[in-house]
């Protein structure tokens, strides 16, 4: 028997937020450790260029993201 959702239109705002954020984080941590897959030396080679890159990269996107849930107050323009 299949797990049943809730309805979406009986969900609140933060429970749909904490049902999406689960399963998106999830799917970031899967892709991680796909990603860690490909430093194993006997099937890839790579430079320490190459991870410095993929990781800055990944940093990168982790801050602006993270800029988004610390930056919650937009900033009106105002002459002073």
């Amino acid at each position: 028997m299949a797990m049943s959702l809730p309805s979406p239109a009986k969900e609140t705002k933060h429970e749909t937020f904490r049902r999406l954020a689960e399963r998106r984080t999830n799917a970031v941590i899967e892709r991680l450790r796909v990603l860690g897959n490909l430093s194993n030396p006997h099937a890839y080679e790579y430079t320490d260029d190459d991870v410095r890159a993929i990781f800055s990269a990944i940093e990168r996107e982790v801050r602006l993201t993270k800029l988004k849930f610390q930056d919650r107050q937009k900033k009106e323009f105002r002459l002073t």
